[in-house]
């Protein structure tokens, strides 16, 4: 019998070679889609999900409760030995400090040797809460000693060939001699904590003596805490005997901490911290669903359309005795044939497309990731609902037919699924294409908009050196007038970070001039030289700047300084005194600039203030008049080189960086992009095959018009008008729901784009001319064609 059906099935397909390309292409590239989606959501799904007792792993955040509730990644370094000396909730405690990019630089016969690698200090403990496996190790060294340091199997074959890694040695951002005393597997990409290079944590006080020390004082997103609770561990009461810790060790701050365990498991999906939106994952999900019932639709439209030219085959099979029942299965056999080819191809269409989508996403995934269980059972999860999905109304259809009017060829609309049940499909697919068409132009807008629009500071022609830490400040200066000289070279600024960077953000809470207390909000410090406001043509509209000097004694802040002490003039902020980090920093406020963006357009200004510290620079800006870039680009690498010839030269454009902010924002754009595309492509196979349906159906009332003297303007509108009231209504339909989650999603910035009434009539129009394109060919085909051919092929 299911041979039978095989044979009857494949037939068909034959027979109508050009429906069944349809149908199969379509179906391909929504499970392409579909699978290429789920390889992304099963990779995020995955992060951290290798590590042992994974249900007690915590990683302790910090919420800063001021005028505004921050988040941070991080605790104060002194956290981690109170929270495991008195209280008894966890086993294992530990902190790590990590540093991207770090020379690392090889000794004796691997001199030669010189690579940028992440680096974490960690403490030992680490080791307990999180499964890195040990492979092998020095039986005789710890990892408590300073200067050691656990490597990864690839940093080990990158720096040391083939040579036994254990007990080798390398030197650290040109500073201090590591003895390499453990090997450990590779870190999994799906890792949160990333690194190749794992030093001991007491050789931390040789780099950063605040993360190493025990202070409260403040917090660093570099440094972080993770804890392996005991078993049955109630989290919302340790969270709540957590709280005393503020008043006992930071009764000074008028900045709250709040410290709160975050389970791994939520560590990558929690964007408060830093990880994903989560929500994408579902978006992405929701986008591929789309493109499967998009497919799904177009089989169901051609499906039982078909009916008409099928009708006499069923009745045949109905008058010999075959059963309601078996026509069904024979149809479902049918679609489930279609379908496997399709899955087929779709399955192929991922594997070509897997690099691109790799380089994309910024993923790792192999050829192996499509052959692994989950995506077979994906896979064969979406043949069989998709073959029921879409067969099932088709074979239903099918059954029902009477014999009788099949073989006198009296079917009706109604008996073929009924024009309505069409209508609402095919505006389904419109609505679909005209969501993902408004969402592609929203995003982009936005994306434009926070790359293009008036940042308060200049971002153009900007190049940005990565300095080492701690250098002597003759030196800096000695790489600045040399930079100076160069021709095309405006300005130079040294500084912790430049206008608009998120990263090396370094807050802290100020009191202001004669008032008793701290202010509730914090301030963003800018440390930099007098060159800062220059370089980057920040605008002075009161005072001064400040005058060179090695400690902080001048500050300038900005406008919404002023605004957040409620002073009606900024001219009121000059000759007052300023009071920062806890005392440490006391200054007068000499100037004031306007406000800039001194993050992204997801946070709203603050305040800042910016002041000379040599000890915090850690870039370099280089402002040239790009008129001769690669020129003027190689003579700075030369001029670096001459001061610093024993560290790696890195630099990045401003402007790059600033875009690179956004990079979320645009690969949700280009998937959205994509998806939109497909979609409206999908929607026009099936539209082509539908149309070709509709002609076949109308060749007699065609002929006749003609020879009555219908004109082809006239004979094109009856074909194209149901369309167009179809895409109106799915535009009217689509635009609210479009509109709601557009708006929601705009809501994440603080400064947006508007969703104009415009886009929405865009959206509506690029579907309207797709549409015309794909039917008016056949349509212009079929009203020129000859009448009296038509009458006779009827």
């Amino acid at each position: 019998m299911i041979r039978n059906y095989i044979k009857i099935a494949w037939r068909n397909l034959q027979k109508r070679k050009v429906f069944s390309f349809i149908n199969i292409l379509g179906l391909a590239l929504g499970f392409g889609c579909s699978i290429l989606i789920f390889l992304y959501a099963n990779y995020h799904l995955q992060f951290d999900n290798f590590h042992h007792n994974e249900d007690r792993i915590h990683r302790v955040v910090t919420e800063e409760h001021q005028d505004e509730i921050e988040y941070e990644p991080s605790v104060p370094p002194g956290f981690a030995e109170v929270f495991k000396s008195d209280f008894n909730y966890a086993e294992k405690v530990a902190n790590i400090f990590i540093r991207q990019d770090w020379q690392v630089d090889g000794i004796g016969n691997n001199s030669n040797n010189r690579l940028l690698e992440d680096v974490v200090f960690a403490e030992p403990d680490f080791f307990q809460i999180l499964n890195f496996p040990l492979i092998k190790s020095l039986g005789n060294r710890d990892f408590t000693e300073p200067n050691v340091a656990y490597i990864t199997t690839g940093f080990a074959k990158k720096m040391f060939g083939d040579h036994p890694a254990l007990g080798q040695t390398f030197v650290l951002e040109n500073k201090e001699t590591i003895q390499v005393i453990g090997l450990l597997k590779d870190i999994p990409t799906n890792s949160t904590v990333q690194g190749d290079i794992f030093v001991s944590y007491e050789s931390l006080k040789n780099y950063s003596s605040f993360a190493y020390s025990k202070t409260w004082g403040g917090i660093t997103s570099s440094l972080q805490c993770y804890t392996l609770l005991r078993p049955n561990q109630d989290i919302a009461h340790i969270e709540k005997t957590l709280i005393p810790l503020v008043s006992k060790y930071r009764s000074k701050s008028k900045n709250v901490h709040r410290y709160k365990l975050q389970k791994i498991s939520d560590v990558h999906f929690d964007h408060r911290y830093g990880g994903i939106n989560a929500n994408l994952l579902w978006t992405f999900s929701l986008i591929g669903m789309f493109l499967i019932i998009i497919a799904c639709i177009n089989f169901i439209n051609i499906s039982t359309a078909q009916a008409f030219s099928r009708s006499k085959e069923i009745g045949v099979r109905k008058v010999l005795g075959v059963s309601k029942n078996s026509l069904f299965w024979q149809f479902i056999l049918e679609t489930f044939l279609i379908s496997f080819f399709a899955l087929l191809i779709g399955l192929a269409i991922a594997l070509m497309v897997l690099p691109k989508f790799n380089e994309l996403f910024q993923l790792q995934l192999t050829i192996q990731s499509l052959w692994t269980y989950k995506v077979l059972g994906f896979a064969a999860l979406l043949l069989i609902v998709v073959s029921f999905f879409a067969g099932s109304y088709p074979g239903i259809l099918m059954a029902r037919i009477l014999p009788t009017l099949a073989l006198k060829g009296k079917l009706t609309q109604k008996d073929t699924g009924g024009k309505l049940t069409r209508k609402v499909l095919v505006t389904t697919q419109f609505a679909i294409s005209i969501m993902l068409i408004v969402a592609t132009i929203v995003i982009g807008k936005q994306v434009n908009y926070a790359i293009t629009s008036d940042l308060g500071f200049d971002k153009e022609s900007i190049v940005m050196l990565e300095i080492p830490e701690q250098i002597e400040l003759l030196k800096l200066k000695g790489l600045k007038d040399r930079l100076n000289q160069i021709p095309g070279v405006s300005s130079t600024t040294a500084c912790l970070s430049s206008p608009g960077a998120a990263y090396n953000d370094w807050g802290t809470s100020i009191r202001y001039h004669n008032r008793p207390q701290y202010e509730e909000f914090s301030i963003s410090a800018k440390l930099a030289d007098k060159d800062y406001l220059n370089t980057f043509n920040l605008k002075l509209i009161a005072g001064r700047n400040f005058f060179s000097s090695d400690s902080i004694t001048e500050v300038v802040v900005n406008q919404k300084f002023a605004e957040k002490l409620g002073l009606s003039s900024y001219e009121e902020l000059i000759g007052k005194s300023l009071e920062a980090n806890r005392g440490s920093i006391k200054a007068t406020i000499v100037g004031v600039i306007s406000n800039f963006h001194d993050q992204n357009f997801q946070s709203g200004i603050g305040p800042v203030f910016i002041a000379p510290e040599k000890s915090a620079y850690n870039e370099l800006a280089v402002k040239m008049d790009g008129q001769d870039i690669n020129t003027q680009l190689q003579a700075i690498e030369n001029r670096w080189k001459e001061v610093f010839p024993k560290f790696v030269y890195k630099y990045s454009f401003l402007d790059e960086r600033v875009a690179s902010q956004y990079r979320e924002e645009q690969r949700f754009l280009s998937m959205t992009k994509l998806f939109s595309g497909l979609a409206i492509f999908i929607s026009c196979l099936g539209l082509y095959g539908l149309i070709s349906f509709f002609l076949a159906r109308k060749t007699r009332e065609i002929g006749i018009r003609k020879i009555l003297g219908g004109k082809v303007k006239d004979i094109l509108a009856i074909v194209l008008q149901d369309f167009l009231k179809l895409i109106l209504l799915a535009g009217a339909i689509a635009s609210p729901v479009a509109w709601y989650f557009m708006n929601n999603w705009l809501q994440n910035y603080a400064y947006h784009t508007e969703i104009s009434w415009w886009i929405f009539i865009v959206a509506i129009g690029v579907l309207l001319i797709i549409t015309l394109l794909t039917i008016s060919y056949q349509a212009i085909k079929a009203a020129t064609a000859n009448p009296i051919k038509n009458l006779k092929t009827e």
